[in-house]
């Protein structure tokens, strides 16, 4: 019973698409730090993070999702979850991370599958023939719900946590001087506990755990759903950006849930309802990569003072509270206007560091911190 058992949790981690987004969370974090170090010869927060916020900034909801889904009875059929892996896996290896919105990757999913039917098609994966599926109401309601309550995590995860994921870049400025953007490209594992109709496993998993209701019989299955998110910030600070941007998605996967409800009422409705999610989502990116692409940088050099570009993690900077977009007037008493002036002026004063701040909301208020002699490159400031 003891080894049954451990097969039966073994097979919950037979899904590629696990490892390959564990894969491509470190090759996340590899390229931002090999970015940093090439345009401020330094990394900004350790190369790590992307693989150990993977799952943690979504578990809470994959937890919540997998009670509720299963309380609901959202059944899924098995070969929409073969055509999900095998887009999301698709979209993770190109690492075109805009497409990897789980709207997108849901409607293709479905797309696949009524593709491969309709024409008779077949893909090969060795140890079976995948064939698609035709499209029936009775699952495309469960999806398009599942689909809106991710594509409301994905709304959630970009308002939280879109900001800190956000990597300054230099750009060239259309007369010549450098300013900054930040790049935003992350990735969320979320795995939920689905219902799966057991009829459908018993060809491929005759020794899968199933449970019956009624005259069915149904089988859990753990998947490792994955959520991308991938944006720029040039007009705007990323602070100000993203919870922005979180909340024009988080309303668009409330809307998808209720549209899919009137299936209930016009079972067509759940295919509309993921086709209003597919264009909602892809407006409002279009939408904000035209509004940040005009204007001028929220971040470039200032005649006011110096301009923080990003603050180091754990770094003097970082507990003074000093942040992006903020601009230094004064150090010491002493205006500065170029990075050379700033640490020149933090040298006045070898016990204590004290700063006038220029605000986002363009008010001034002071900050000071203790930095310790011959440790004034150490105060943690990467600046225009």
């Amino acid at each position: 019973m003891v080894m049954e058992a451990l097969l039966d949790i073994g097979r919950f981690f037979i899904n590629p698409l696990l490892y390959i987004a564990l894969l491509a969370a470190i090759i996340l974090g590899y390229f931002r730090v090999k970015k940093e170090r090439k345009q401020f010869r330094t990394r900004i927060v350790w190369g790590g993070r992307e693989f150990g916020d993977l799952l943690k900034d979504g578990i809470l909801y994959a937890l919540l999702y997998s009670v509720l889904f299963s309380a609901l009875g959202l059944a899924v059929p098995l070969e929409w979850l073969v055509a999900l892996t095998l887009v999301s896996t698709i979209v993770l290896l190109s690492g075109v991370y805009q497409l990897a919105s789980f709207i997108y990757l849901t409607a293709a999913a479905a797309f696949l599958g009524w593709l491969l039917n309709y024409y008779g098609w077949t893909i090969p994966f060795g140890i079976f023939d995948y064939s698609g599926y035709p499209i029936a109401w009775n699952w495309l309601l469960p999806v398009a719900l599942i689909a809106g309550a991710m594509v409301f995590l994905e709304g959630q995860l970009i308002s939280r946590h879109g900001a800190e994921a956000s990597s300054p870049r230099t750009q060239k400025t259309s007369r010549g001087g450098t300013a900054i953007f930040y790049r935003a490209k992350r990735l969320w594992l979320i795995p939920l506990l689905l219902v799966v109709p057991g009829d459908l496993l018993d060809s491929y998993l005759p020794y899968w755990p199933q449970f019956p209701i009624g005259d069915s019989r149904f089988s859990f299955m753990l998947f490792p759903a994955v959520i991308g998110f991938q944006s720029r910030a040039r007009k705007t600070l990323p602070l100000h950006l993203y919870p922005w941007l979180g909340k024009k998605v988080w309303m668009l996967g409330i809307a998808v849930i209720i549209l899919a409800l009137f299936s209930y009422v016009w079972e067509p409705m759940a295919l509309a309802a993921l086709l209003a999610g597919v264009i909602g989502r892809a407006s409002i990116a279009i939408v904000t990569s035209i509004q940040e692409n005009k204007g001028n940088h929220a971040v470039a050099p200032q005649t006011t003072g110096v301009m923080i570009v990003d603050v180091l993690a754990n770094s003097p900077a970082h507990k003074m509270g000093l942040l992006r977009g903020e601009v230094i007037r004064k150090v010491n008493g002493l205006t500065v206007t170029n990075e050379a002036e700033l640490y020149e002026a933090i040298q006045v004063n070898a016990a204590h560091c004290r700063l006038e701040v220029i605000d986002h909301n363009k008010e001034m208020r002071l900050r000071q911190h203790v930095i310790f002699r011959h440790d004034h490159y150490r105060l943690g400031l990467i600046v225009v």
